[in-house]
């Protein structure tokens, strides 16, 4: 199994530069934000490890809300983001990434305070810009780009193999299943078909893993202790804050929210970023901070295989602290339009927004952590478009499938490599194709 990596390479924008930076991203696009993944500054389609990547502009258009706690903006200079998630670990793509796109990541970063130009060691100011996810979730765990390409071709042979049998009507179940094998083996040995193997699970990232998943409940049980002894003075001080927040009912401007959908519907898939301030105080940044772990660890060993609680629209998700951990900013993956990306989330698991963002100015108040908030449906939905940002430039290597085609394709793979347990179940496996 080939596990996936993040990263997010994170730059002041220089003083004046902000407009020409503007417009050097949008030559990379088809469409309002959709790249073509043939561009010529990163032609993102030449790698073939690269499942999704977008470049935003990280702006505070927010930035006075916090006043209403009674606290002065932290100042925040526009910022680029280059952001993406890969299959394998993040040294090796940095270095392919500059041997491919050099030219093209200097005229971007040459736009960026502290890049020098050709000259710069390109790889090193990355890693050096690279901001570490405070959570980072992936769908599912070990599915490559290349297995989600070849699972896809799979599927759309054996569909196409299936609409050519006349008599499949009358045909027994295991005789077509059998066929539609025969047609597998013959594409595969045509070299039409590829159902390439997984590769060996690397030993560092399984320990890592381990450690991390019998860590974490083992720290958590040792303190258990002091949580109990301070358990009634949190939710005594959590139950304050929540009763003195104040209201931010205060609807997005219309013009941005045009601007916001102009970037989506162009795939199946879309994309959203949303950055914000967290409420001022210690305590707020450290229930944060401990919800997070909760919410990484959830994501790393539980919702790991195409679900992230009930929601399977999500491909890719993650929260990073910025600013001195004054601020934060979320982005994700997903399927579906935006408003139908809020509602699931709402209806489903509003409990999960309120456990994830209650601690961000500007959301609606909860009620001991996770009541009421989302629920809040229209202050929720003023909130999220009001620190939602654009992305400038968007990407992702496959088009046109959505999680569940993703599951349903490897589904259908696992069903040719290895043979149903009883008649329904072949049954089952034909169904899918």
């Amino acid at each position: 199994m080939t596990p996936q990596s993040a990263f997010m390479i994170v730059a002041p924008v220089r003083d004046g530069a902000l407009d020409g930076l503007r417009q050097l991203l949008s030559g990379m696009n088809q469409a309002p934000a959709f790249a073509d993944p043939d561009n010529p500054l990163i032609p993102f389609g030449q790698f073939d490890r690269l499942h999704t990547a977008r470049l935003v502009i990280i702006e505070s258009h927010t930035l006075e809300e916090i006043r209403a706690f009674g606290v002065s903006p932290r100042p925040w200079r526009p910022a680029l983001a280059f952001i993406g998630d890969i299959d394998g670990g993040i040294d090796a793509f940095f270095t392919e990434l500059v041997d491919r796109a050099r030219a093209g990541l200097v005229q971007i970063f040459s736009h960026c305070d502290g890049f020098s130009g050709m000259e710069h060691d390109v790889v090193g100011w990355m890693n050096t810009h690279n901001i570490k996810p405070a959570v980072n979730y992936v769908s599912y765990v070990g599915r490559t780009v290349k297995q989600i390409r070849e699972e896809a071709a799979l599927h759309e042979s054996l569909a196409a193999h299936l609409r050519r049998i006349d008599d499949i009507e009358s045909m027994q179940t295991w005789r077509l299943r059998q066929q539609l094998l025969t047609h597998v083996e013959w594409e595969r040995h045509n070299g039409r078909l590829q159902l390439t193997p997984p590769a060996p699970t690397p030993p560092d990232w399984r320990i890592r893993n381990l450690l991390h998943k019998i860590g974490v409940p083992l720290v958590l049980l040792a303190l258990s202790p002091v949580f109990l002894l301070i358990a009634p003075l949190f939710f005594l001080r959590l139950r304050q804050l929540e009763k003195s927040d104040p209201e931010l009912f205060i609807r997005p401007d219309r013009e941005y929210v045009t601007t916001l959908a102009a970037q989506e519907d162009h795939d199946i898939t879309n994309q959203y970023n949303v950055f914000g301030d967290i409420k001022p105080g210690l305590f707020r940044l450290w229930t944060f901070r401990f919800t997070l772990i909760l919410i990484e660890y959830f994501a790393r060993h539980v919702y790991n295989r195409g679900f992230l609680s009930r929601i399977r629209s999500i491909h890719f998700a993650r929260w990073v602290f910025m600013d001195d951990r004054h601020r934060v900013f979320f982005a994700s993956t997903y399927d579906g339009s935006h408003e139908s990306y809020m509602d699931d989330f709402i209806n489903k698991v509003g409990w999960g927004l309120n456990l994830s963002f209650s601690n961000g100015v500007g959301y609606p108040t909860t009620s001991w952590l996770i009541k009421q908030g989302a629920n809040r449906e229209l202050q929720f939905k003023y909130t999220q478009r009001r620190h939602q940002l654009p992305s400038e430039v968007w990407y992702k290597a496959y088009p046109g499938l959505t999680a569940v085609d993703l599951h349903r394709n490897s589904r259908i793979r696992e069903g040719v490599e290895a043979r149903p347990s009883s008649l329904e179940a072949m049954r089952e496996w034909l169904s899918l194709i």
